[in-house]
């Protein structure tokens, strides 16, 4: 999935508008993508134009009690995963950077 921020946002200035993102996971219905700092962060769906709809095959689907959608490619779909990250746990950093530096290697360019 690819999407770019509609406008300009003071909440939101580590986004760029008309930028290219690639959504890399959804948690509670928002998507995190890699900002332009390079940091995997939750945006809410309606800052976004959705460029390219279609989601990785690889994505496990998961909803909570509230319905809310949870999407991550296998490897980071685990519960606590995104904590170790930020903590720096270096199996989780590995992992994540694998999981997307393949998925941005296999998505083509957006007009």
């Amino acid at each position: 999935m690819i999407v770019k921020l509609r406008r300009r946002n003071a909440r939101y200035r580590d986004l760029t508008p008309g930028q290219p993102y690639v959504v890399i996971g959804i948690e509670g219905d928002e998507f995190r993508i890699l900002n332009d700092a390079g940091r995997p962060y939750l945006y809410p769906p309606g800052l976004f134009k959705v460029l390219d709809a279609r989601e990785p095959g690889d994505w496990v689907t998961e909803y909570d009690d509230d319905g809310e959608r949870y999407a991550y490619p296998a490897p980071l779909n685990d519960t606590g995963f995104f904590e170790d990250f930020f903590d720096g746990k270096p199996k989780a950093v590995r992992t994540f950077w694998r999981v997307v530096n393949q998925r941005l290697a296999t998505v083509g360019e957006v007009a």
